[in-house]
């Protein structure tokens, strides 16, 4: 499945959850919500996204937060998942777009990539509640509302195709008026 394809199915899905992204989901998410309650943080976050949905799941416990973040951010920050887990945040679902490489600093290849090593085992063994992996869009498609019903914390994990190309990053704005924007619409919902 296309990571364009994949988050479609989710953006169909979406009801008023916070949805924060990184890296290459940010910039294909963009092209698909245009939500108050998205948060594109894109200045230079691989590693954060977990840290930065689980702060703001916990400092809003009545609010579904769902991160999207790459698998090369995930592995830059494996100890995110320890905190997502040890936090018991039911409102928490970490959704990995899990496409082998590096997007967006260049495709390089992750040690994951042909390695039985998977991220779905990483998230399981710091024991979060419901653990999920997707490598095709009807399967996606035919689990998407079950995977987000499951207690949480949650991790998703999204087996994506590798997209050649010119991946760089095009901020969507000044970062104070964003935080500002996503504020007022946290504050209002």
């Amino acid at each position: 499945m296309t990571l364009a394809s994949a988050l479609q199915v989710l953006a169909d899905v979406r009801g008023e959850q916070v949805v924060v992204t990184t890296m290459s989901a940010a910039r294909e998410w963009m092209s698909q919500s245009d939500h108050p309650l998205d948060f594109h943080y894109v200045p230079s976050t691989m590693g954060g996204g977990f840290s930065l949905g689980l702060g703001i799941a916990l400092a809003r416990p009545d609010h579904e937060v769902l991160v999207l973040n790459g698998d090369g951010c995930l592995l830059m920050n494996l100890g995110s998942l320890v905190t997502v887990a040890v936090s018991k945040s039911p409102n928490f679902t970490g959704i990995v777009i899990d496409n082998g490489n590096f997007e967006t600093t260049g495709g390089q290849k992750l040690a994951t990539a042909d390695s039985p090593i998977q991220l779905a085992d990483f998230a399981r063994a710091a024991r979060f509640e419901s653990v999920c992996e997707f490598d095709s869009l009807p399967a996606w498609k035919d689990g998407v509302a079950a995977a987000l019903a499951q207690p949480g914390p949650r991790c998703i994990i999204l087996k994506v195709t590798t997209v050649p190309g010119d991946h760089a990053l095009k901020p969507p704005g000044p970062m104070p008026a964003r935080i500002t924007a996503f504020q007022t619409a946290l504050n209002r919902s």
